[in-house]
Order: structure tokens, then sequence, then C-alpha cells
């Protein structure tokens, strides 16, 4: 039963100290300070603008907009954000297909035909490298 409990320990201490990471993003370029801005972290493909990994929304000052996202694990990511300048909480459209609201991607991917492609916004945390993501609207 000891060994049992000993190989258990072991096993969540190796879980806990897996590298955790933290991803600084700014976003500049806001047109005003209304609103807040809405920044979604995706963790792969399938899920990229469907369902965010983490998500957070902030105030914006002097134009711009900082959020930093805790203990993420290595991995590959991208971020979605934009600008909810009415603060309703969703991305206003004109006519249904284009957004009235300013929006980014990171890598500042083009958004061409419909919002960026997840391997245009892709970019790799480790725990070795800074993790700091600019998007200019």
């Amino acid at each position: 039963m000891q060994t049992v409990l000993t190989h258990l320990v072991l096993l969540l201490t190796a879980f806990a100290l897996q590298a955790q990471n933290n991803i600084k993003v700014t976003i500049t370029g806001f047109n005003n300070n209304d609103g807040k801005a809405v920044i979604g972290l995706y963790n792969s493909e399938e899920t990229f603008l469907k369902k965010e990994y983490k998500a957070e929304t902030t105030t914006i000052e002097n134009n711009q907009a900082i959020i930093e996202f805790t203990n993420v694990p290595d991995g590959n990511y991208a971020i979605s954000m934009f600008h909810d300048q009415n603060d309703n909480g969703e991305l206003d459209m004109f006519m249904g297909f284009y957004p009235k609201e300013d929006y980014g991607f990171s890598n500042n991917a083009p958004a061409r035909f419909g919002p960026a492609k997840w391997k245009d916004a892709l970019f790799t945390v480790s725990e070795n490298q800074a993790n700091e993501i600019e998007i200019n609207l």
C-alpha cells in the first residue's frame, strides 16, 4: 500500500512541476477607450474561434489594453480579440457578416474574406522563451 501511495505522490508531483507559463498580450491601436477588450486564447485548430481555452475581458486605457494569461502549459496557441465598444459582450456585425467593431489576431494574422486562419495566428509557448504577444488593430 505504501508503494502505491509513493508512486501516486510522485506522479502528482510530476504533474505539478510540469512547465506552466504566462502569456502577456498587449493590444494597441484602439480608436478610443470606450467599452472593453475581449480576448480569447485557443489551444487547438479544432476549437479556434469556437471555444476558448481561456478568455479574459479588460479595460482599455490610453488606447491600449494589456492582459496576462497565467498557468498556460507548453504548446501551440492562437489569440483572437475584439473591441467591445458598446460593452454588450459580443462582436457586432454589419448585415450579419462584416464586423462593425475592431478585431485582431495573434501574429497580426490577416483576415481575408473571413477571420484569420489558425496557421497564421499560431504561436508556440515554452518555458524558456518570452511569451509576449503584440496585436495592433
